[in-house]
């Protein structure tokens, strides 16, 4: 299907009712996952590991990074488990890959292990935490067919490291641009430099826009993008901006969008402003 196809389809009634609840239903899940007792709005703390061993208040141990990675040292009756197995004593979790997580388990709670931007971290989380327990919802644009924008994916000749600054300041993180998103919105030609997403060939895109800082989280939005088909036609439905974590918690280290994704239109679409950021 080309993009003039695309674009002179009109929903009827009943299909905007379909679409409605599609974004409802993505609306939900996303909103579940944030407030997981375990996700992003449970954690407490973001520890930066040194090579001295340190201990925290909010997760068993002495923990320290080195050239083997991250150990841990657990005191007499402190306990951690991992996959089925518990660890007592000295445990060495070794080197952790950049954007890897582990997650053992202490009581009801998790500590994930990390590396981001070339630094081991400790993120502790508790299910009880006040952020995640007061958690309502995050209040959005009303999904309308107008967001749903055709574009063209052209892909680069090869993967491109690209450098983005990150919601913590001096950290950086480094992605593979698989190449760039052609598509107009308000009359105006625009372009957004796309990564690979989750799914096999899938893209994700990094944004911000008029809105941003006005009525939508000033530092970033995020775009799924389902697989170009044979043609590099692609979808762009940005009813479904979504926040990153770092728009409800500073103890996130999400990566900001690359200069050339700034849009100087006003995408008024998708997630806003969560509440505990006003």
């Amino acid at each position: 299907m080309t993009i003039q196809e695309i674009t002179e389809i009109q929903p009827g009634p009943s299909e905007e009712t379909a679409f409605a609840q599609q974004w409802r239903d993505w609306h939900a899940a996303h909103e579940k996952a944030l407030a997981d007792p375990h996700g992003f709005l449970a954690i407490t703390n973001l520890h930066w590991l040194e090579e001295s061993p340190q201990r925290f208040p909010d997760a068993p141990g002495e923990w320290s990074t080195g050239e083997d990675g991250v150990r841990v040292t657990l005191a007499a009756g402190e306990s951690l488990e991992l996959d089925g197995v518990t660890i007592t004593g000295e445990h060495d979790f070794g080197v952790i890959a950049e954007r890897d997580s582990l997650y053992p388990a202490f009581g009801d709670a998790v500590v994930e292990v990390a590396k981001r931007g070339g630094h081991d971290i400790l993120r502790p989380r508790h299910p009880g935490n006040r952020l995640r327990t007061e958690f309502v919802e995050t209040p959005a644009y009303a999904p309308s067919p107008r967001w749903v924008v055709p574009g063209r994916f052209v892909p680069f000749d090869e993967p491109r490291p690209t450098t983005v600054g990150a919601a913590v300041e001096g950290l950086q993180h480094v992605y593979d641009a698989s190449g760039q998103i052609e598509f107009e919105l308000d009359g105006q030609s625009l372009t957004l430099t796309a990564f690979n997403g989750k799914a096999p060939g899938s893209l994700h895109v990094l944004f911000t826009d008029a809105t941003s800082g006005v009525t939508t989280y000033a530092a970033n939005r995020s775009l799924s993008v389902d697989r170009p088909d044979s043609d590099g036609v692609v979808q762009l439905d940005f009813n479904r901006a979504a926040n990153l974590p770092c728009a409800y918690t500073d103890l996130a280290t999400c990566p900001l969008p690359p200069a050339e994704n700034r849009l100087p239109v006003a995408v008024e679409a998708g997630e806003k402003i969560p509440n505990e950021r006003k």
